[in-house]
């Protein structure tokens, strides 16, 4: 068995609980973006009621750290890897991180053409935000496997 250092156990497991932490913020960011297709589809009390709570606000300012934390942690997820083992392995757990590295900053890149009312943009961001959500839950469950093998050899 080899003895790892607290700096590697710590860098090793930083990627992990970053990943989790951003599920959770997935989470609520599908949530505005629901509620704001919801605000946007109906009138009166209700609409008024989801206005004030400024979920397209929440949904910009939220998916915007959501991009960069989630780019910078598949990035660090990488080096880490390459750092503590030479190498990288090419799996499931990797594809899916870069698949979603790849179509975060595409679907936020909509934004623009949004906030000018394209509903054609509006479709293909909504589209790209479940499949990222997809590769988001393969990642977690792939990255989990990754975790026990690594808790496995101590």
């Amino acid at each position: 068995m080899v003895a790892h250092s607290p700096l590697y156990w710590f860098y090793t497991f930083l990627h992990p609980v970053m990943m989790w932490v951003l599920l959770g913020i997935s989470g609520y960011v599908l949530y505005s973006g629901l509620q704001i297709r919801r605000m946007r589809s109906t009138n009166g009390a209700l609409r008024k009621t989801l206005a004030k709570r400024k979920f397209p606000l929440k949904h910009y300012q939220i998916g915007s750290l959501l991009l960069a934390v989630m780019v910078v942690g598949s990035i660090a997820g990488i080096a880490v890897t390459y750092v503590n083992n030479g190498k990288l392995f090419v799996g499931p757990h990797l594809i899916a991180g870069l698949g979603m590295t790849a179509l975060v900053p595409v679907a936020a890149s909509l934004a623009p053409l949004m906030q000018r009312g394209n509903n054609m943009a509006r479709q293909i961001h909504i589209v790209l935000s479940v499949l990222i959500l997809g590769l988001f839950g393969w990642e977690t469950v792939t990255g989990m496997e990754i975790v026990q093998k690594i808790l496995e050899q101590g």
